[in-house]
């Protein structure tokens, strides 16, 4: 019974155990010197334990010129200038002072190249590590996560992402992301309107009628269907709903993330991460910007910059960080050369490099990784592919870049196929 009971000692994210499983343990006779022999056996997945990843998007491809790579005083560098940021030696544009403050905690990679210049297949790219070829529906890496990393008995979803994203393909519904569009509220038709009692009938009956139905033929949509519900209700009681609210988060806290969507989706980010979600993704609009560039960059940068400068902070104020993977990028970069585009000219889209920033989870900040010319068109040290991206993004995550996900039809397809971690990139 010992042993038993052993074996279903179950482990929080955080790496602890809830205080009903030790009593639990302790009134089966087990012994202390017993449960750290489990907690022992269990180093390897405690060694994960606690991983999470918050990807921040900024979805129609933000300009590498603008933001982490600038050339004032150039033929392309246009009104953008560059200032000084934490680290001696590094300068990155104007626009994003708070970032600045924060970069000893950030690798730059200046040298990020890609295949992808449409938008549709540079998202999918930059989120899957696979090209949209062929007929496979690869899943968003927040999925792979949500299957390696989350509870499968979670009562919150294991991947949340505030805005749209890309679906979890071929991994099925059960690690499909959770998308919420208010950051600060309670997700909709989360609340049980209810008695508990009544409910449980409810879902006995709907279980009766799911079995007439699987009998039927249809034993496997029922079966999954079945799993997502069981969710649901889980969901509905969960205490750890009051994570995506802020009724208890000080109102200095909201104000330092800024309250833009952008902003506090942030917010909730952090909140998801210290209950324990291991993959949230925010997502931002409007970095499209063929038209205007250095006005937009104006709307635009202030958000992002005050935001992911706080997430930040936040995270490594709370201990957080050093098992938080941060990533902010966008689909591909924009053009060096500026366009001739009425009325106000602008950046169109280019794959050859652009740039990104990831932080935490053992990365090395206060450095940037490759290097461009003076014109900001050809990468002169350290490219960077997506494959090499997605291999760094794993080793942060802990998880085996190189496992092995399978089809519906059972073929067995790499994680990702090639490339190599990006060198000098953790500490």
């Amino acid at each position: 019974m010992q042993t038993d009971a052993l074996l279903h000692l179950n482990l929080n994210r955080r790496g602890g155990i809830s205080r009903r499983n030790f009593l639990q343990a302790a009134s089966l006779g087990i012994s202390s010197s017993s449960l750290l022999t489990q907690f022992q056996l269990n180093a390897a997945e405690l060694k994960k334990a606690g991983r999470s990843c918050i990807l921040v998007w900024l979805a129609g491809a933000p300009s590498q010129m603008e933001t982490w790579d600038p050339k004032p005083g150039t033929p392309n560098g246009g009104e953008t200038q560059k200032i000084s940021t934490q680290t001696p030696g590094i300068e990155i544009a104007g626009y994003w002072p708070k970032i600045a403050a924060v970069m000893n905690d950030i690798a730059v990679i200046r040298a990020m190249t890609g295949k992808e210049a449409a938008h549709e297949r540079g998202t999918y790219h930059l989120h899957t590590g696979h090209r949209m070829l062929g007929i496979e529906k690869f899943p968003h890496f927040g999925s792979v996560v949500a299957k390696e990393l989350g509870d499968p008995q979670s009562d919150i979803p294991n991947f949340v992402s505030i805005g749209q994203t890309l679906s979890s393909g071929f991994l099925g519904v059960q690690v499909a992301p959770f998308i919420i569009d208010r950051p600060g509220q309670l997700p909709e038709n989360v609340l049980n309107g209810t008695p508990e009692s009544r409910q449980q009938r409810r879902l006995a009956l709907l279980s009766q009628q799911e079995s007439d139905f699987a009998d039927a033929g249809a034993a496997a949509l029922v079966k999954e269907q079945s799993k997502l519900y069981q969710k649901a209700n889980l969901m509905m009681l969960s205490p750890r709903l009051k994570a995506f609210q802020f009724d208890d988060e000080p109102a200095t806290m909201q104000e330092a993330y800024g309250k833009s969507q952008l902003g506090q989706g942030l917010l909730v980010a952090r909140r998801l991460v210290e209950v324990g979600v291991p993959f949230v993704e925010v997502r931002t609009g409007g970095w499209d910007m063929h038209n205007n560039v250095f006005k937009g960059m104006e709307r635009r940068a202030p958000e992002v910059d005050q935001g992911l400068s706080q997430l930040l902070i936040d995270l490594k104020q709370r201990g957080l960080l050093d098992k938080t993977l941060v990533l902010c990028m966008g689909e591909f970069g924009r053009t060096p050369k500026i366009n001739a585009r009425p009325p106000i000219p602008g950046r169109d889209h280019w794959v050859k490099n652009f740039n990104l920033l990831m932080a935490g989870a053992g990365i090395k900040g206060g450095q940037v990784i490759g290097k461009t010319d003076a014109n900001g068109q050809e990468i002169v040290d350290s490219p960077v592919q997506v494959d090499d991206l997605f291999r760094s993004m794993c080793r942060a995550m802990q998880i085996n870049a190189d496992m092995e996900l399978h089809t519906p039809i059972g073929r067995p397809v790499k994680l990702v196929e090639s490339g190599e971690v990006i060198k000098g990139l953790f500490g």
